[in-house]
Formats: C-alpha cells, sequence, structure tokens
C-alpha cells in the first residue's frame, strides 16, 4: 500500500510541476490554487508513505516519476525541445530507481 502513496504522490507532483509552469509566476488564480493543492497532496501522500518505507529510496522513486514524468510530458505537451540526449538522460533516472528499489530499499 505504501508503495502505492509514493507512485501517487509522484503522479501528484507531475501535476504541480505543471501547474507551476502554466500559473505564470503566480499570476494565474487557477494554476496557481492547483499548484497548492496538488503539492499539499504529494506531500501528504509521501509522509504517509514514509511511515513503513525507507526514506532514501522512497523519496528517490518519488523525485523519479516526477522528473520523468514532467520531463516526459513538458516534451509531448509544452513544447519542451526533444533530443536523444534527453531521453537517455530519463532513462538513466528510471534505471537508478529501479536499481535502488533492487537493492532493497523497499519493504
Amino acid at each position: 500500500m505504501a508503495w502505492i502513496l509514493v507512485i501517487l504522490a509522484g503522479l501528484f507532483e507531475v501535476a504541480m510541476a505543471l501547474c507551476l509552469k502554466a500559473s505564470k509566476n503566480f499570476s494565474e488564480w487557477l494554476p496557481s490554487a492547483g499548484f497548492l493543492v496538488f503539492a499539499v497532496t504529494s506531500f501528504g501522500l509521501l509522509s504517509h508513505a514514509l511511515r513503513t518505507l525507507d526514506v532514501g529510496t522512497a523519496y528517490a522513486v518519488w523525485v523519479g516519476i516526477g522528473a520523468v514524468g514532467t520531463a516526459a510530458l513538458g516534451m509531448l505537451v509544452m513544447g519542451d525541445q526533444v533530443s536523444a540526449v534527453k531521453i537517455g538522460a530519463l532513462l538513466c533516472i528510471i534505471v537508478g530507481v529501479v536499481g535502488l528499489n533492487l537493492a532493497g530499499g523497499g519493504h
């Protein structure tokens, strides 16, 4: 159950980052409110998961989901530049997070 919370927290982190971009330096009220709601939800879910998971591995998974998800959606729907180097770097993040889990960081 705790890993489901970490995954959900990571997805909310992606939403938070996209709202941050859309808020235009907090000048747009709806994305600014979305940023706040998604941030609190993401941190709350992560905090709850950390009751039973190792902090380093759980945090790495949360950050990895946020980084890869945000970068991928940025490239797919927000017009961010796409390059082989960026895609390779995202794959490295995924491999690193999987490696941490395989190293025994999960419960």
